[in-house]
């Protein structure tokens, strides 16, 4: 059982080798660092951010969540973790303060995280920063309602990340007909659901899917804004310059570009 540490005193009784080996581990550290941002996330997404497999990452995980770093937030038979608590986060901002930038081993491996945080395709649409900044355009602009474009997995439902969402129905309105048809969308008819979403695993917020998301990524195609397979990256797209200045100009904004 994790032990509460929260009300140590500086008094000299503090033992600060407990957290540092939990923290100073290169695998760990980086499953704390995705985490600073206030998200709950998957194994296998730490996984991924840690560069270790499944089973490697569990047992990084546990010890996490008993050395009383992390907590366990369940929803339906998914499990996501997220820092135990703000005095975790505070303890890690100092830190990332007083360390040097980790060094990178692999660009290859690096980049392509880039790349598919920044911009990607899931399925048939957008998706990563790029999928989900053009949802909340979209909600901004009234071009959609009824939800708020966030993912809640403090409320009971079945969204999870990386897959379909399914707790809100979110609504194509007229300002929404309009702007896509300024656009150059064209909607195909079928028996396809026209406004569907999916829970962004790296974001954690939603991007459009269905009918219309497969439409508006035909068309950003189209006008050349985005081109596929980035440096050779499956799922990953290109921004270019076309489509930095097209993204600004309809959407409102320019964060589109890997770091």
């Amino acid at each position: 059982m994790a032990r509460n540490r929260e009300n140590a005193r500086l008094d000299g009784e503090a033992d600060f080798t407990t957290p540092a080996a939990l923290v100073g581990h290169p695998a760990r550290s980086a499953m704390l660092l995705a985490l600073l941002d206030g998200r709950a996330l998957p194994m296998s997404v730490l996984a991924s951010e840690a560069g270790v497999a499944p089973s490697t990452a569990s047992a990084h995980l546990a010890r996490l969540t008993e050395g009383g770093l992390l907590r366990v937030r369940r929803q339906g038979r998914h499990a996501y973790y997220e820092l135990a608590s703000t005095r975790v986060a505070e303890a890690l901002e100092a830190l990332a303060r007083l360390a040097p930038p980790r060094p990178v081993r692999s660009l290859r491996g690096d980049g392509r995280a880039r790349m598919l945080r920044a911009a990607r395709t899931c399925y048939d649409h957008l998706a990563g920063r790029l999928g989900v900044e053009v949802m909340r355009s979209l909600l901004d602009k009234g071009a959609l309602d009824g939800g708020d474009g966030l993912h809640h997995p403090e409320i009971p439902g079945g969204d999870r990340l990386s897959a379909p969402g399914r707790d809100i129905e979110y609504r194509l309105t007229e300002i929404g007909w309009e702007f896509f048809a300024g656009l150059g969308v064209v909607v195909p008819q079928g028996r396809r659901k026209l406004v569907r979403y999916c829970v962004d695993w790296t974001e954690q917020r939603h991007h459009l899917a269905g009918a219309l998301g497969a439409a508006l990524l035909t068309r950003v195609e189209e006008l050349g804004w985005v081109t596929r397979r980035a440096n050779g990256v499956a799922r990953a797209l290109r921004v270019t310059d076309e489509g930095i200045e097209g993204f600004a100009e309809v959407f409102g904004f320019t964060s589109v570009k890997a770091a």
